[in-house]
């Protein structure tokens, strides 16, 4: 764990809080939701990828167009 060095006792007191809310007992009338993100790019093939043949990987050019990037959300109760 990393603590900032101007704020050790600030950081780790804050941080205490935070893991203290998971180790709470489960109660189903106040569930416990996490969160985590990522961001994932959108890419388009620029070559149509070869047939498939028999014995043989598919083969497509490495090439791509980028057509922007995606956020990506999960809320999960564990």
């Amino acid at each position: 764990m990393f603590i900032p060095p101007k704020a050790n006792a600030a950081f780790v007191c804050n941080m205490e809080d935070v893991l203290e809310v998971y180790i709470r007992t489960y109660d189903p009338k106040q569930p416990q939701i996490c969160m985590d993100e990522t961001c994932k790019q959108l890419l388009a093939d620029l070559q149509t990828p070869l047939p498939l043949q028999t014995g043989q990987p598919q083969r497509f050019d490495y090439e791509y167009e980028l057509e922007g990037v995606a956020d990506l959300f999960m809320f999960f109760e564990p």
